[in-house]
């Protein structure tokens, strides 16, 4: 065995998936995976109403810091324990069962949350582009603006973009990767590409002055919370974009030289793509230079482009944002799919004996299959919108993929800080500097991700408010709160007598027949 299997048997596992990624592939499926071509498109409204330039100008870079100590704290725990599981291992090492179990789950659902909510805003992304151009086939006229059609349209895109990832990822894990890999470069090209546009295309740009001071508060909240309450609101375009980078973790079994390979795929692909999406966001909002137009678009990055330039340019900025939103859905159901093949390895998922399977080609097909079926049953509610097609239901599911990543990456992060010095590190790691890191991560998890993720968006989504509107509620805190209730009542009724956390399958290979 090469020292990567040596180390893999020393946590237990036999090698069974294939290793066969690089360092930079590793980097690449988390870089991929926040996709600032993804996130930073399609959560700029929430950026635009809830603070305007600023929360974009300040907002962006402060939190991105925040961020990038939870990575630091993160890659240190994967290059101890570079496993498939990821996460979830790592609190079943440091905490015991009962830890893994909740971490296990809250990044499983997490996860499959962050592959609906990217093909599906992928097929939104695609629908305003076939929209642009008209498009009629088989009767289906994208260029409709009824929105009960648009959201029929949106999910049927969504559906084709599902499968469209399932053959991919259950063609080999070399085309996986292969694709990764061309992923980094279009998504550094491409926003090249729109930065230029963006620069030369509009006839007037905003100020500098405009977008590192000028605010903006659509939310319908009292200018008088805006500091305190509207603005850090804002901020959660920062913390949807950048997550999913745990995917380098979950590679870790197909990663060369695991212990330093994952860690620093965890890291660098904060790093690089925060600097990244921050030209980005710089270049669209200097472009935003009609603030009266923006708003009356909603605020979205469409509403930018449309305002300020002719078409063609919109949708050339639109294709090159798609296709990386669409690299951005693979590589998470790459991620989602590793992360329940470990999980259902050790028993915890019901049924395990069937999404743990690895068929001849050394995927987790069945696996990839359940994500997928996961995904789109969750997203179903996508279907139905408010009287302004809002899809109200499911943006309460894509929440709760964020809160449930963050909070899972907590879990571990906190029990590492609990071990103090007993803690075995390994070749990539903090030092002393964890005692303060960590800390500071985890208190950023709590008041960003945990509170501000659960508060109500609107006056009128808030209960006791005289005009409440239940399409404007957010069902986010009820929907967590109720999956940690029924997580931790599975636990107590049953699991807890027969999770004991990771199996040790190279032992039970080596039991006699």
């Amino acid at each position: 065995m090469d020292a990567d299997q040596r180390r893999l048997a020393e946590l237990g596992y036999r090698q069974e998936l294939d290793r066969s990624w690089s360092g930079f592939q590793n980097f690449a499926i988390s870089f991929t995976t926040i996709s600032v071509l993804a996130g930073c498109f399609t959560t700029y409204y929430q950026a635009w109403n809830n603070g305007g330039p600023v929360a974009i100008s300040w907002g962006w870079p402060i939190i991105s810091v925040f961020i990038l100590l939870i990575a630091f704290c993160m890659a240190e725990l994967a290059s101890a324990y570079p496993t498939a599981g990821g996460i979830y291992w790592w609190a079943c090492k440091l905490g015991g069962p009962v830890w893994g179990w909740f971490t296990g789950w809250f990044n499983l659902l997490g996860l499959i949350a962050i592959v609906a909510s990217v093909d599906y805003f992928a097929g939104q992304f695609l629908r305003v582009i076939l929209g642009l151009y008209n498009l009629d086939v088989f009767g289906i006229n994208f260029a409709d603006t009824n929105p009960s059609a648009a959201l029929k349209q949106t999910f049927l895109l969504f559906v084709i973009i599902l499968i469209a990832h399932v053959i991919i990822n259950i063609a080999g894990s070399h085309l996986v990767a292969l694709f990764n890999g061309i992923s980094v470069w279009w998504h550094v090209l491409g926003v090249a590409v729109i930065v230029a546009i963006l620069v030369f295309a509009p006839s007037k740009h905003a100020s500098i002055g405009d977008v590192f001071t000028q605010t903006q508060n659509n939310s319908g909240f009292g200018h008088g919370m805006f500091w305190w309450y509207v603005l850090p609101l804002g901020f959660l375009m920062t913390q949807y974009t950048i997550t999913g980078f745990d995917a380098s973790a979950h590679i870790s079994e197909e990663t060369h030289n695991a212990s330093m390979s994952v860690p620093k795929g965890i890291w660098k692909s904060v790093f690089y793509s925060a600097i990244i999406g921050y030209i980005v966001l710089l270049a669209i909002t200097f472009a935003a230079a009609d603030p009266k137009a923006v708003n009356a678009g909603g605020g979205s990055a469409f509403a930018v482009f449309e305002s300020s330039m002719a078409a063609p340019w919109t949708a050339a900025i639109l294709i090159i944002a798609v296709i990386g939103q669409l690299f951005c859905g693979m590589s998470a159901m790459t991620s989602a799919s590793r992360m329940m093949y470990a999980f259902s390895r050790d028993g915890a998922v019901p049924g395990w004996g069937i999404w743990s399977r690895v068929n001849a080609r050394r995927i987790p097909f069945n696996a990839v299959i359940a994500v997928a079926t996961l995904a789109l049953i969750i997203t179903v509610p996508a279907l139905k919108g408010n009287k302004e097609g809002l899809t109200v239901a499911f943006t309460a599911v894509v929440s709760i993929g964020v809160i449930g990543l963050y909070i899972c990456w907590a879990i571990p992060i906190f029990l590492r800080l609990r071990a103090g010095d007993k803690f075995e590190p390994g070749p990539w790691n903090l030092g002393s500097k964890y005692r303060w890191m960590a800390p500071v991560a985890l208190l950023e998890i709590l008041v960003v991700v945990v509170v501000y993720f659960s508060l109500p968006f609107s006056p009128s989504g808030v209960p006791w408010s005289s005009d409440f509107d239940w399409s404007l509620f957010n069902y986010t805190p009820v929907v967590t709160g109720g999956l940690a209730v029924v997580i931790g009542l599975w636990w107590v009724l049953g699991a807890r007598r027969w999770f004991t956390g990771p199996r040790q399958t190279i032992q039970e290979d080596e039991q006699p027949i």
